[in-house]
């Protein structure tokens, strides 16, 4: 017997998912391990091989391949504890990082500070050289200045060190010859990032920031993956590790160790790959992928299949990322977000009780109400049996946190308590979620919605009431969806070359070279895989003159002159579709070639173990008392696994999967398919 598994990282819980050669598919959970992510993993591990009662050396020897989701990049700009970091940068760029362009997150708050320094001034150190637009060299590589600067970002005790000189996207020799001095005055530097390496284009200011993130996140990634790969090799697994990327595909250590920028935002990124394959066998096209988890709530629409993939103004924590990102958006609002009466307001979130302490019923020390414990009193979570068995809820504790910081500032009583964090928390989904699609010109009532993560299922009817939606689905894995996602996404490389010009003045041979050049790299790039692109998509981005975002317009890769009017009216068509306007009458400027070559993986035929009742009333286990806003209603109890597909359930309901409960509101019909989707169908 042999096994697959994807891992994804929480900020509350890690979540597994096992595929067995024989088709079973398993799920678990453990609490991640904040201060060393590795250790949870190998929690989790070791509970996937007791399911299969092998030891943990014979599950690990059987592993086919570990596919791997982190937020170690996303936690250390949160905390902004990653590595210290120097900057060596064409002289008269040292401040480029400060300017930013002239973005201001507050526009009407001049005194809004500005974000924490990756490098600060001192570390930043001016270097003699220069290139011209078309690579040619314009001021040699003062090598004197390199290994002067180099010297002092050591007795600066730096850790890490980003290198960004002026067009070195186009002739990266002085990049190169300064990283070689760096190691040699340098031998012990963790890391250094080539910005011709992170983010092969322009502008200066993009590139400094996406390069000097890069540079931040690197060593503590690097460090983390090598501690979780020593794990895996003592513990007896010989194959490789693979680790998610925020473009949507997956790619070995060596790759994103160079690129570990690329992680930002990696887990979310694999619940929406894993949300595109669960609807497409559902034949759902158009959808909008949420997931609720224990700390945040992160959004992503899909058209016609496919995520939505920003290659411009991507901002994570305040620094702009100029890499192609699927377009996950998040709020701080998951099962742990705390909810408190400020100022007469009841407010819920983004400040989470995480998985320790927790929620107040989970028993571990935590005393601030929750959203959890808003879904316990309203009789949505069993109190018994919780989290796999693994748990207990303290029902008396959740109501004495909501009654303490939410009813009686309120002068109400616990459930009306409860219920108003149900609707504020359903409410702040509901309107991140119409901002995204606003912003895209799409109309929830033309979507499906597909929820997961451990909280989605329970509250997917009422996001969907909000939006006017009519279909959900929620997949029987939605528990650790993202960690399905990341095991089924495909080997992936999105690379992008900066050629700025107006359409009309495109120099074709140069435009082709690009072309040449960003396959020959994705070529390279999957070699370490063993596995050769099955699909590679060339593009050209191209926006408006005075357009701050450009867009990916599908191309050849041999693009001919008499191609060119297509090209544009394709632009125009899709800028009208996406964007709901276009200019036909003005020319469109070129602003460089994408490329996106990607190499299949295997993908299971079902989500997970399928029951084989189709009568409802066998799979009944008891009744609840649960709340929609009126009063408490006798609500039936069935047992997720046992439901076989086919199977119909009306509302009210509550479906017990061992690390969540789908809730069926009055009036809703319940059903699931072949490859293991409930869908939620609302009156």
């Amino acid at each position: 017997m042999t096994y697959r598994v994807g891992v994804d990282v929480g900020g509350t819980f890690t979540d597994l998912i096992c595929v067995a050669a024989d088709g079973e598919v398993v799920l678990d959970k453990t609490p991640t391990t904040l201060d060393d992510q590795s250790r949870g993993v190998m929690t989790g591990i070791h509970q996937l091989a007791d399911h299969f009662d092998v030891s943990l050396g014979e599950f690990c020897s059987a592993l086919d391949v570990v596919v791997h989701g982190t937020t170690t990049a996303d936690n250390t700009m949160i905390e902004m504890n990653g590595a210290r970091t120097g900057l060596l940068v064409t002289e008269g760029h040292r401040d480029e990082i400060e300017m930013r362009r002239v973005h201001k997150e507050m526009i009407w708050d001049p005194s809004y500070p500005a974000p924490p320094a990756i490098a600060r001034r001192r570390a930043r150190i001016p270097i003699g050289e220069r290139m011209s637009h078309t690579g040619e060299i314009l001021r040699p590589l003062d090598e004197v200045a390199v290994r002067a600067g180099v010297q002092r970002l050591r007795l600066l005790d730096v850790q890490s060190i980003a290198v960004m000189f002026l067009f070195s996207f186009v002739n990266p020799d002085h990049e190169l010859r300064a990283a070689e001095i760096i190691r040699e005055e340098f031998p012990e530097i963790e890391h250094i990032s080539l910005s011709h390496e992170v983010m092969a284009r322009g502008p200066e200011y993009e590139r400094v920031s996406t390069t000097l993130v890069n540079a931040y996140v690197a060593p503590k990634i690097a460090r983390y993956v090598g501690r979780l790969e020593d794990q895996l090799r003592t513990a007896g697994y010989g194959g490789q590790l693979l680790i998610m990327q925020s473009t949507g595909g997956v790619m070995p250590p060596d790759y994103v160790a160079r690129r570990a920028v690329t992680l930002l935002a990696s887990g979310p990124a694999g619940g929406v790959m894993g949300s595109a394959l669960a609807a497409s066998r559902a034949g759902v096209d158009d959808f909008v992928a949420v997931d609720m988890g224990g700390t945040s709530f992160d959004l992503c629409l899909v058209r016609g299949g496919r995520p939505e993939i920003k290659t411009d103004w991507n901002w994570r924590y305040r620094y702009y990322i100029g890499l192609p990102m699927v377009d996950v958006q998040s709020v701080g609002a998951g099962g742990g977000s705390i909810a408190r009466v400020r100022q007469g307001a009841l407010l819920v979130g983004p400040e989470s009780a995480g998985s320790s302490p927790g929620p107040a019923c989970y028993g571990r020390g935590g005393d601030r109400p929750t959203v959890t414990d808003a879904d316990a009193v309203l009789g949505y979570l069993p109190a018994d049996g919780f989290a796999g068995g693994r748990m207990q809820l303290d029902l008396d504790a959740a109501r004495a946190a909501i009654q303490r910081d939410v009813a009686e500032p309120f002068g109400t009583d616990v459930t009306e308590a409860a219920w108003g964090i149900e609707r504020i928390v359903n409410a702040n989904m509901a309107n991140a979620t119409r901002r995204v699609l606003a912003s895209h010109g799409a109309d929830p009532r033309t979507l499906a919605l597909i929820a997961y993560g451990g909280n989605g299922p329970v509250h997917a009817w009422a996001i969907a009431n909000e939006l006017g939606v009519g279909r959900v689905l929620i997949p029987k894995a939605a528990p650790a969806f993202s960690a399905l996602g990341v095991l089924v996404a495909d080997s992936l490389v999105d690379l992008v070359r900066s050629y700025v010009t107006p359409l009309a003045q495109v120099d074709l041979d140069r435009l082709r070279h690009l072309m040449a050049d960003v396959t020959s790299e994705a070529t390279k790039e999957l070699e370490p895989t063993g596995l050769a692109a099955t699909t590679t998509e060339h593009f050209v981005q191209m926006c408006y003159p005075g357009q701050n975002f450009d867009m990916s317009v599908p191309t050849s890769p041999d693009v001919a002159e008499a191609d060119l009017i297509g090209l544009a009216e394709r632009f125009h068509a899709q800028h009208e579709r996406d964007r709901g306007f276009s200019f036909r009458n003005q020319p469109p400027l070129i602003r460089g070639v994408r490329l996106v070559a990607r190499a299949t993986t295997p993908k299971p035929e079902r989500f997970a173990a399928l029951g084989t009742t189709t009568v409802s009333a066998e799979a009944q286990i008891g009744t609840r008392d649960a709340y929609f806003g009126v009063e408490f209603v006798t609500t039936p109890v069935y047992e997720g696994p046992r439901l076989g597909p086919g199977i119909e359930i009306s509302g009210p309901a509550l479906v017990q999967e061992p690390f969540t409960v789908v809730v069926v509101p009055p009036g809703a019909r319940l059903t699931l398919d072949t490859t293991g989707n409930y869908e939620l169908h609302l009156p």
